[in-house]
């Protein structure tokens, strides 16, 4: 189970954005994809954590960068045109977390 939960999640995490860049960005879907990639720095939080990696611990709400005023950041950055694409890779990043915490 733990390595199709590796797969699911890291999937989530590199393939299926580039599907969405694809099916919704599609005249510059490498710019989008690559945007959606970067959004993954927000796991940069969890250097801050003891230890850094816990298989059994939800980043949601635990991580600064994943808490739920981060998430409601997120979310308001939809509204701005210049940030929409960032916040759609950001809030996709946390779905792909949030799903991770039922594995646990």
């Amino acid at each position: 189970m733990e390595t199709f939960q590796f797969i699911s999640h890291y999937g989530m995490h590199f393939l299926v954005p580039g599907i969405i860049a694809y099916i919704f960005f599609r005249k510059r879907w490498k710019k989008v994809w690559l945007i959606f990639i970067l959004t993954m720095l927000i796991d940069l939080d969890h250097l801050l954590a003891t230890p850094i990696f816990d298989a059994t611990r939800c980043s949601i709400n635990f991580h600064p960068l994943h808490s739920y005023y981060a998430i409601f950041f997120y979310f308001l950055l939809l509204f701005s045109s210049k940030t929409r694409i960032i916040a759609i890779g950001l809030l996709f990043h946390i779905l792909t977390d949030f799903i991770d915490c039922f594995w646990i």
